[in-house]
């Protein structure tokens, strides 16, 4: 590829799509609106000698001059005007993932959705690791495609989590098995409309053809219509954790079933599983569909599940103080994720919420409180908002917090013995934290300091 390449913004992301064009003989102009970012930090990742420059402010027309293509890190919006300035000099623009696509090898799996991707992506990764040789788990998850794109073979699995961000600039993005495993409001200050975020989550089967499978919920109204289009081209499998279905997987009793063609296979038992919440046991049934489209031996899923444990900020037990249990849910980064917390808690619940403004409503998350939830602390920029709807419905039991330290001081103060505090802030974390990992991570440590 002896091409010249803008890669636009210098986080995680574009570092990843810029070592993986120059490893393929690429040229990388790598550029960050960002006027006060240390350039120098930036570009002690390449290596001296590598075929890079940098640019950081503004961009010019002008240096887009022998630029053949644009690849775009998923945080940056398709409505930035440097963004219409790359379109209206002819350079198309690729997303990271799209680009890792055209370099990687072997069969892909695709998981996106509102809610459940990092824990779907993950234990689906477990379950591919425990019957292929070579599996690659990337996305939002925490490890870029393109920083393992080149690493795979004709006989790789790569397990991808893939957000609507990164949905929005895929075009030839084309994964074997698919998945959408929920979808409701989230991100529409970038999005604008549920409309077009339906239709970018949606968009992640364009490129599937009939010999592709597609996993879809079978409980959220809009997966169902969506699944039952004509024009829909893969094999679509739905899954349903409140309804028995004829085709594909179900709850009977307590037991997550597979029915095909008249016949019915237990797979696990839920109270087998250490999966908390209804939640979780539609991530699994996702998750058994997807590796059973992949050929995976029941008996390996079934092991496989049985032993995975939720991933790290996910509903995550932190400790027991004094008969009060601390759970982290920092990736509850909307109100559906939150409500899904709050539902899985074993007992009475002091609530840690409050964050940057995502343009949510947070109605349905304070009638889901539904007289669990004792107290209310809010941390952030969307305290005053939460505050304000929490009231709406009566629910007063609220106070506001500087930040994490003092929020779980003021709970712990509060709690009694078998309640439950939970970090669920429905709310991304920008602002007060660099991103949901560290928010999660602080009020961990400030748990253990209690």
């Amino acid at each position: 590829m002896d091409q010249r390449v803008l890669v636009a913004g210098a986080g995680k992301s574009g570092i990843s799509s810029a070592k993986l064009l120059l490893s393929m003989g690429g040229e990388v102009v790598l550029y960050d609106s960002n006027a006060v970012l240390d350039a120098k930090a930036v570009m002690s990742n390449f290596e001296q000698g590598d075929r890079v420059s940098m640019i950081v402010g503004q961009l010019l027309f002008e240096d887009l001059r022998g630029v053949s293509l644009c690849v775009i890190s998923p945080g940056i919006s398709l409505e930035e005007p440097f963004v219409d300035m790359i379109r209206q000099a002819g350079v198309p623009i690729w997303g990271e993932i799209e680009l890792a696509y055209h370099c990687a090898r072997g069969k892909l799996i695709a998981i996106t959705g509102t809610n459940g991707k990092t824990t779907t992506t993950a234990l689906v990764g477990e379950i591919m690791k425990a019957h292929f040789k070579d599996v690659h788990v990337v996305g939002n998850i925490g490890i870029p495609y393109a920083e393992e794109a080149l690493k795979t073979e004709e006989d790789s699995v790569t397990v991808a989590e893939v957000s609507s961000f990164q949905l929005e600039t895929a075009a030839d993005f084309h994964p074997n098995v698919s998945a959408i495993l929920n979808i409701t409001p989230d991100h529409l200050n970038r999005h604008h409309t549920m409309e077009c975020y339906i239709a970018v989550k949606e968009s992640i089967t364009a490129n599937q053809t009939e010999e592709d499978t597609c996993v879809l919920n079978y409980d959220d109204e809009v997966l169902r219509a969506f699944g039952q289009k004509e024009e829909l081209a893969p094999r679509v499998v739905f899954f349903s954790s409140r309804q028995k279905l004829t085709e594909g997987y179900c709850i009977e009793e307590s037991v997550i079933t597979y029915h095909h063609d008249g016949k019915a296979t237990p797979i696990i038992d839920i109270y087998d599983m250490n999966l908390l919440g209804r939640h979780n046991h539609e991530n699994v049934m996702a998750a058994i569909a997807m590796s059973m489209a992949m050929g995976v031996p029941v008996e390996t899923i079934r092991k496989v599940v049985r032993e995975f444990k939720a991933v790290e900020h996910r509903i995550e037990f932190v400790r027991e103080h004094m008969g009060i249990k601390y759970y982290n849910d920092s990736k509850g980064t909307n109100p559906d994720a939150a409500i899904q917390a709050v539902k899985a808690m074993p007992g009475p619940i002091i609530l840690i919420g409050g964050g940057y403004d995502k343009g949510s409503s947070y109605d349905e998350w304070i009638e889901s409180f539904d007289g669990n939830v004792k107290y209310l602390v809010l941390i952030g920029q969307t305290r005053e908002a939460i505050a304000a709807c929490a009231k709406e419905h009566g629910f007063n039991n609220i106070m506001f917090a500087e930040d994490m330290a003092e929020a779980v001081r003021v709970c712990a103060y509060y709690a009694e013995d078998g309640d439950c505090v939970l970090l669920s802030p429905a709310c991304a974390s920008w602002g007060m934290f660099k991103n949901y990992e560290e928010r999660g991570r602080i009020f961990k440590e400030c748990v253990m300091e209690l």
